[in-house]
C-alpha cells in the first residue's frame, strides 16, 4: 500500500505511554497511513512494544538506532517517510480518532496551505495548573493562518504533535539542531519562507502534560532558548532593515527581548510604557514615552513585548486606532 499520510513518531523510554498512543492511531478514520516510529535508543521496553505492533499491523515502521536524540531521530524517519502528507505525533499523546481525516481534508481544499495544526486537550486535567489551562486556551484560539502569524512570536502558535506537513515542504526543510525548540525553529522558518500554516478548529489531539515531557526536562525548551528563536527570527526577519526599534513594554519579558536581540545588533531607541511614574526616565539611552507618543516619533518597526494576553489586546487595538497595521507595522511578542 501507498500511505496517503506518513505519521512521524519519535519515541525514547516511552513504554509506560506507547501501546495508548499507537492503538489511538490505529483508530482512524482515514486507514490509509503509515507509521514511522522511530526508536531513539530506548532503555526500557519501548522497542519491544513497537515491534509489537508492528507484527499485527504491517503500517508500522520500526526504526532501532542508537540515542542521538529528537531532531536526529525526526530527521532519520523522515528519510522513510512515503506518504504526500507527514504528520507530527509524540509517544505519549492519543489522537482523536477523527484527526488525520480532518486534516487531510483542510489540505486537499487549499492548495496554497503548506501545513495544518489542530486544537489541543491537555491532560491529565487534574494536574494543570492555571498557566497551562490560560496556555491552553491561547492556542484553541488560533483557528486562521492570518492568526497563526500575528502570534507566532507570542509562542509557538501550533503545538507541534499536531502538524500535518506536505511532504515535500517537511523534506527541504527538515529539522535543526541550533540550540532552542525544534519544532519553533521549523513553524518560524516555513512562516519567514512564506508558507502558510492552517488550523483545524478542533480538539483532535490529546496533549499529555507533565514533569517528563522533553520541553519540561531539557534545557533546549528553557525560557531563554525561547526568547533566543524569537530574537533571531525577528533579527532577520520583521527587523532586518532597522537596526534601531521601539519597545513596547520594559517588565521582564521586554527586558529579556530586548537583550537577546542586542546579540543581533538590534536596539531600541523609545520605550513604550502605560506606567506614569516612569515617564522621562531613560532606560539603557532610550527615553520612556507613553503610547499617545508613537505617532510622533520617527517611523520604525514596534516590537511589542508583554507577557498577558489582555494587555496584548489592549496594545493591539491601540495600534490600530493610530493606524498602525500588525506585522508590517508592529509585531506582539512574549
Amino acid at each position: 500500500m501507498q500511505p496517503l499520510v506518513s505519521i512521524l513518531l519519535p519515541a525514547f523510554n516511552t513504554a509506560a505511554t506507547l501501546s495508548a498512543s499507537l492503538r489511538s492511531i490505529q483508530r482512524q478514520t482515514e486507514t490509509r497511513w503509515e507509521c514511522v516510529l522511530i526508536d531513539d535508543g530506548s532503555e526500557d521496553d519501548t522497542l519491544a512494544a513497537a515491534r509489537a505492533f508492528a507484527e499485527r499491523d504491517e503500517r508500522f515502521v520500526i526504526i532501532a538506532r542508537p540515542h542521538r536524540g529528537i531532531v536526529a531521530a525526526l530527521n532519520s524517519g523522515l528519510e522513510h517517510c512515503r506518504g504526500e502528507y507527514i504528520a507530527r505525533m509524540d509517544a505519549d499523546d492519543l489522537m482523536h480518532r477523527a484527526r488525520l481525516a480532518a486534516q487531510v481534508q483542510a489540505l486537499e481544499a487549499a492548495a496554497d496551505v503548506a501545513a495544518v495544526g489542530c486544537h489541543v486537550r491537555l491532560f491529565p486535567r487534574a494536574a494543570l495548573r492555571d498557566g497551562r489551562r490560560r496556555y491552553e486556551r491561547w492556542l484553541n484560539a488560533i483557528d486562521s493562518p492570518e492568526r497563526v502569524r500575528h502570534e507566532a512570536f507570542v509562542e509557538c502558535p501550533v503545538a507541534h504533535p499536531t502538524l500535518m506537513v506536505r511532504r515535500e515542504v517537511l523534506v527541504t526543510s527538515g529539522y535543526r539542531d541550533v540550540g532552542w525548540p525544534e519544532d519553533y525553529d521549523l513553524v518560524l522558518r516555513l512562516l519567514a519562507r512564506g508558507k502558510d500554516i492552517a488550523v483545524v478548529p478542533r480538539r483532535l489531539l490529546c496533549w499529555r502534560d507533565g514533569a517528563a515531557r522533553l520541553s519540561r526536562a531539557n534545557e533546549t525548551y528553557c525560557l531563554d532558548r525561547f526568547t533566543a528563536c524569537k530574537a533571531a527570527f525577528l533579527a532577520a526577519g520583521f527587523l532586518a532593515a532597522s537596526e534601531t526599534y521601539t519597545l513596547w513594554g520594559y517588565g521582564e519579558t521586554g527586558r529579556a527581548l530586548r537583550g537577546a536581540l542586542l546579540a543581533h545588533g538590534k536596539h531600541p531607541t523609545h520605550i513604550v510604557e502605560v506606567h506614569r511614574g516612569r515617564m522621562g526616565n531613560i532606560i539603557h539611552g532610550a527615553p520612556v514615552v507613553a503610547p499617545e507618543d508613537l505617532p510622533r516619533l520617527p517611523r520604525q518597526p514596534v516590537v511589542a513585548s508583554v507577557a498577558g494576553e489582555k494587555p496584548r489586546r489592549q496594545i493591539r487595538a491601540a495600534m490600530a486606532a493610530m493606524g498602525f497595521l500588525e506585522l508590517r507595522d508592529f509585531v506582539c511578542a512574549a
